[in-house]
């Protein structure tokens, strides 16, 4: 529903009451610094003034309608309630009058600093915003999903929130004033305001901003439709009151009697909220589940889950009508329990239940964070900083929207928000999110796209299907007909896929090949692993039951269609490699309960001991291991199929212990690496690069090089955190041009 909102105060002959207004403001929102609030105010009267003196000595129409005045009260009033500083409120005084040519920027300088008419500069600078729907802005194409990116990208790119924050203020003003105006401008104004500035509301989390925004937009957008809610709403308003009112004072009677403290009250649905329900889920208004609704607030986030306790013991939850966004926020940083029961009379029921304080931050957002001090910069607090990290780069609107390359390049900024924005060859806009390579973007288009892509260029140039895309490029698939997905796109160690649409694509387009060529295919993924990580003497009937499959050929298929994953198998693969022999022996632990573990090894039976790896077998995080108790050392941890261990568990069982990894590993394990390839200017230094970028310390190399066959043999000592980083940097370095192979190179004593 729209916000009902007071009138300014005002004196017998219909001037506006200053004094008065300064006072409620004062009162309810706690404004500070009262005089030079006051000192704007008559500033903007007084401009305001002389202008109505100008037009009358020049014998022109003054026009109808708020003057600058009464709407930079308006707009200040919107703004204390989001208990912004007193700079903002001048700001938000004083810039209708500076729009309107009725003060110039310097007189504001003048006044009342640089740092009031620097954000009315910026404010006059989104002003462009609204002209996203000029014939020569190429990228919205006039088409409602490009509107929608352009907006996105707006959020994620502005440096001070205070900007945003008045020309929400500004527009809010604007669309309730246009109750009276020609139908023509309505719409308009409805227009901007639903595509542009109630989004933005939302992305800042102003709850109370956007749903009057959203409403009187839908009001003047569809009139009709709005019309036959607001009827619906009204006609049953006595009956919904009295119904809420009584289950107001159950909840509030069984909270106290549970010991919750808590507030509980009815909460008005919004009227563009029930169409958009409506027509999303296409269900009339009587099938509504949240038409009633109750919110409780809690002092405590615990609280909160015992009230839930409390509604759902009273009444039926409704199956999949709970979303808890406490645990997950949504995306602007909204948290609460919603919830829909069958409560009394059989009759549905939402419940909302937040803390006071996610309740003022769903109500303003950013404003609920952090608020200036002055002009002390450095007084936002860390929360506000993360709230609003997306929110960098001021833009430079203005003509220059059209210029797609130019624009590209401003985009390219040092903030990383949850999603880029790149455009087509044709200037259309796609969003991906964070890390998304050529192959994404390539999905995102068209399924064809992707399955026939074969190569891309960023900004008219060839860069790998590995390419890490950047909000601003501009992007270019390159095709071929009988082009088809190669299965090391599906390898994550690679890095050509990072979105789960793409990956669900391409999945699904192996699971229509045929059979026969997903077990060729899936055989030669898994036997070229195997090798890689050096697993010799793996028994695949036994790794096809621990895989929950029925025979090989099944194992080998599902990981030809995508279905089973790889890497899983490597790692059931691992853990199989031992010698048939050791299966046999059992390893001995002492009974004792204590289990000491750190972030790397948990270790059975002992103290907290001091650990170190074995150099004779070199264990990494995925091998089967054994530890062994030394003199004075601590423990060595050793591969239980190391030839060492084998020895020791004849000589002396009683000194060896079980050990097995912990989950977080906090440094590097060595291990041994074999390269084999055609020598070649440049291979060692694309071997070092591949390992840097993977953040791979060497800890020794032996090279040997044969002139008669031209193949160079590297023989690399490296550290890493454990299989799945090991396969990623043997995987990549094969990927490299005259590369034949790079395994695992185990050495036993």
């Amino acid at each position: 529903m729209v916000k009902v909102r007071e009138d300014q105060p005002q004196h017998y002959d219909g001037t506006v009451d200053l004094d008065a207004w300064l006072n409620r403001l004062q009162e309810r929102f706690g404004v500070g610094d009262t005089d030079r609030l006051r000192d704007a105010c008559e500033l903007s009267r007084q401009s305001e003034l002389l202008a109505m003196q100008q037009s009358a000595e020049n014998e022109t129409a003054w026009p109808t309608g708020k003057g600058c005045f009464r709407t930079g009260l308006e707009m200040a009033e919107i703004l204390a309630e989001l208990k912004l500083d007193v700079d903002t409120l001048i700001a938000s005084v004083l810039y209708r009058a500076v729009r309107e040519t009725k003060l110039t920027l310097e007189q504001v300088e003048s006044n009342f600093g640089s740092l009031v008419a620097g954000l009315i500069r910026d404010v006059q600078g989104m002003a462009a915003i609204s002209n996203v729907q000029h014939p020569r802005r190429q990228v919205l194409d006039h088409r409602q999903d490009q509107l929608e990116k352009v907006r996105k990208m707006l959020v994620s790119i502005i440096d001070d929130v205070r900007v945003a924050l008045i020309k929400l203020a500004e527009r809010t003003c604007a669309i309730r004033a246009v109750q009276h105006a020609s139908k023509e401008k309505r719409q308009r104004v409805a227009r901007e305001v639903f595509e542009i500035y109630a989004p933005l509301a939302h992305r800042l989390g102003i709850g109370y901003i956007k749903w009057e925004l959203e409403d009187l937009s839908f009001r003047y957008l569809k009139p009709q439709d709005y019309k036959k809610i607001a009827k619906l709403l009204d006609g049953k308003r006595l009956d919904r009151q009295k119904y809420i009112s009584d289950v107001v004072d159950t909840l509030k009677s069984s909270l106290t009697e549970a010991h919750i403290e808590a507030e509980v009250s009815g909460r008005v649905k919004h009227i563009y909220s029930i169409w958009r329900k409506m027509k999303r889920k296409n269900i009339d208004f009587r099938d509504l589940y949240d038409i009633r609704a109750v919110r409780i607030l809690t002092n405590e986030v615990r609280d909160c889950y015992a009230s839930l306790g409390v509604v759902h013991s009273h009444w039926n939850h409704i199956p999949k009508e709970f979303d808890d966004y406490i645990a997950t926020p949504k995306e602007n940083g909204y948290r609460s329990l919603h919830t829909a029961v069958f409560g009394p009379e059989g009759k549905t029921l939402e419940v909302q239940i937040r803390t006071h304080g996610m309740h003022e931050e769903a109500e303003l957002g950013v404003c609920a964070h952090w608020k200036y001090k002055g002009t002390d910069v450095n007084s936002r607090n860390d929360s506000y900083e993360e709230k609003i990290s997306w929110l960098r780069q001021v833009m430079e609107w203005h003509e220059d929207l059209g210029d797609l390359e130019e624009l590209g390049g401003q985009w390219r900024a040092d903030v990383e928000p949850d999603r880029i924005y790149v455009f087509t060859k044709d200037g259309h806009v796609v969003d991906l999110s964070v890390g998304a390579t050529p192959i994404d973007f390539a999905f995102r288009i068209h399924s064809e796209v992707g399955t026939r892509c074969r190569g891309a260029k960023v900004a008219g140039r060839i860069v790998p299907l590995t390419h890490k895309l950047k909000t601003g490029d501009q992007v270019e698939i390159l095709t071929a007909p009988n082009a088809k997905p190669s299965r090391d796109w599906l390898n994550p160690d690679l890095g050509y896929v990072t979105t789960s649409r793409a990956r669900a694509k391409i999945t699904n387009w192996f699971k229509k090949q045929d059979r026969d060529a997903n077990i060729d295919d899936g055989q030669s993924l898994l036997e070229l692993e195997i090798k890689r990580h050096a697993l010799h003497g793996v028994n695949y009937e036994q790794l096809a039951q621990t895989a929950n499959v029925l025979t090989v050929e099944d194992l080998f298929a599902g990981i030809g269609a995508g279905d089973i994953k790889l890497r899983h198998v490597v790692s059931l693969a691992q853990k199989q490699v031992a010698p048939e022999e050791e299966k046999s022996f059992e390893i001995r632990t002492k009974p004792q309960q204590d289990r000491i573990s750190d972030s790397t090894i948990n270790i059975d039976g002992v103290g907290n001991l001091l650990t170190q790896m074995a150099g004779c077998c070199q264990p990494v995080p995925g091998d089967s291991i054994i530890g062994y108790i030394t003199i004075g050392r601590g423990v060595t941890i050793h591969r239980d199929d190391c030839n060492t261990a084998l020895s020791l568990q004849e000589r002396e069982p009683e000194r060896l212990i079980e050990v097995n990894w912990g989950s977080k590993p906090e440094y590097g394990y060595p291990v041994d690496v074999m390269i084999t390839a055609f020598d070649r200017p440049g291979l060692l230094r694309d071997i070092t690069i591949v390992l840097a970028n993977d953040k791979v310390n060497v800890l020794s190399m032996q090279t040997r090089t044969s002139k008669e066959e031209h193949l160079a043999s590297m023989l690399l000592s490296i550290e890493v955190q454990g299989l799945e980083s090991l396969g990623r940097v043997l995987a990549k370095i094969e990927q490299l041009h005259n590369v034949i192979e790079a395994v695992r190179h185990r050495k036993m004593s």
